[in-house]
């Protein structure tokens, strides 16, 4: 039983250590939407959206007014749309149709984004799914708050290698047709391996096809949390660093529960899980990367980087999983190079890699995260660059991404603002050594011997 005097004690945590819950996600299945009548289909989207989420602001601002914890963000995810639109869907533009609904909808009940604009495409892709994939440029160009995820891989199917070519392609397509806006429609677009069905974070929240009607799912993030902690134990040995950061994610998942029961109550609707991960922001103090200097290195990136992100995350799995009932989603440290000062320091210092951070990737959340590269990078390079993620995701068993932004127009050595949360980002070299017969190849990479359990 969470009671007030929980939430007082992380007063502290909200006024002074940049403590705040990242998310409340609602997830709605859209598959009773689904009509072969296009028209149809989108008053069916919208109309179900509206209904279920239409408290979802009113209630956040609630519960913020009431606990005192920062509500960042009101988001929505929906049912993979490859499958809601395959019946009604012919062309490309049909599917955008659908975004411009999704849009619409999220904007009448309030909500900041909206993801499932998505495709599962781990083995092969169906006719809707590569029409959904095509239409992704023109989709995420003419919507605000509409976010699209691809699931190109995972461990029990191996790596579609068609489908990380043709994301390649299209990754350059959204670069160049929001050029003007330093190719910001990049950061809505993210491509998976083993992505999971309860994610809250955007831009790859989708809700799974075994989730129920409609859930609540929570982000939690305290960054700037954790580092405080770890200033109070300087020098002291592992023991004690690893006892310290599990008792502070304790007592930051017990803020994402509380809110996530309450916002359940209010609701009406059952909650899903909390998602445990360290998710950084722009603002001084609230970075994974100052974290890792706490824990003893110059900058994320010098040596024992990796082992030291590695004990971050279990430490912060061990304690948050004690502090809720159901844990999901992502759950680990986040690091994105844009949306955490302490990573752009490491970039500018000339600390970390696209390498390092590909190293660091397998022991942590995510992956390629807002990592901002040359516009002039060949599509077949950033499929390798995908296609490397995925292998890490696929062989190690656990959720990989890559979220790559190739700003057109910019090179090595410039900088590009995203503004707000997003940050900003110094553009990356990349290796410019070719994989194009690599990637030309086609078909799929099998799944690893692992995989085989049953």
């Amino acid at each position: 039983m969470i009671n007030i005097w929980e939430v007082n004690e992380t007063n502290k945590m909200v006024e002074q250590e940049n403590l705040d819950v990242r998310t409340i996600t609602i997830g709605i299945s859209l598959l009773e939407c689904i009509d072969s009548d296009l028209k149809k289909l989108n008053e069916n989207i919208y109309n179900r959206i509206t209904t279920v989420a239409k408290d979802l602001a009113a209630v956040g601002e609630k519960i913020e007014n009431e606990y005192g914890i920062p509500i960042v963000n009101k988001r929505i995810s929906v049912t993979p749309i490859a499958l809601v639109g395959g019946a009604a869907c012919k062309t490309p533009e049909d599917f955008a149709t659908i975004a411009d609904t999704l849009d619409r909808a999220a904007k009448t009940v309030g909500a900041n984004l909206i993801g499932g604009y998505s495709a599962l495409v781990s083995k092969g892709m169906t006719k809707a799914d590569e029409m959904l994939i095509h239409s992704i440029p023109m989709a995420l160009c003419r919507t605000e708050r509409v976010c699209s995820s691809v699931n190109l891989a995972s461990t029990k199917t191996g790596i579609n290698m068609d489908a990380v070519k043709l994301m390649g392609e299209i990754l350059l397509e959204l670069a160049e047709q929001s050029k003007d806006r330093d190719s910001a429609d990049c950061m809505k677009l993210v491509v998976f391996c083993n992505a999971p069905d309860d994610n809250p974070f955007m831009a790859g929240a989708f809700h799974g096809v075994t989730e129920a009607d409609a859930i609540i799912n929570v982000g939690v993030s305290g960054p700037g949390v954790v580092k405080t902690a770890l200033e109070k134990v300087r020098g002291e040995n592992f023991e004690v660093l690893c006892e310290t950061i599990k008792k502070t994610a304790f007592k930051v998942t017990r803020v994402g529960q509380l809110v996530a029961q309450e916002a359940s109550r209010l609701l009406n609707i059952p909650f899903g899980i909390v998602d445990l991960s360290l998710a950084p922001t722009p603002a001084i103090g609230d970075s994974v990367a100052d974290i890792l200097c706490e824990i003893g290195l110059e900058y994320a990136g010098a040596p024992g980087t990796t082992a030291a992100l590695a004990m971050l995350n279990d430490q912060v799995k061990k304690g948050g999983v004690m502090a809720s009932s159901y844990v999901g989603g992502l759950s680990g440290a986040f690091i994105p190079v844009s949306e955490d000062q302490g990573m752009i320091d490491a970039v500018q210092a000339g600390a970390i890699t696209l390498e390092k951070l590909e190293a660091m990737t397998c022991v942590c959340s995510v992956g390629l995260d807002m990592i901002a590269i040359p516009g002039d990078t060949k599509a077949t390079t950033i499929s390798g660059m995908i296609a490397d993620e995925m292998a890490l995701g696929m062989v190690n068993q656990k959720t990989t991404a890559a979220r790559l932004i190739p700003v057109i127009g910019k090179g090595v050595g410039d900088t590009v603002e995203f503004g707000g949360l997003f940050g900003y980002a110094p553009i990356m070299p990349v290796n410019q050594f070719s994989c194009d017969a690599f990637i030309n190849r086609g078909g799929r990479i099998p799944a690893p011997i692992h995989s085989f359990k049953n």
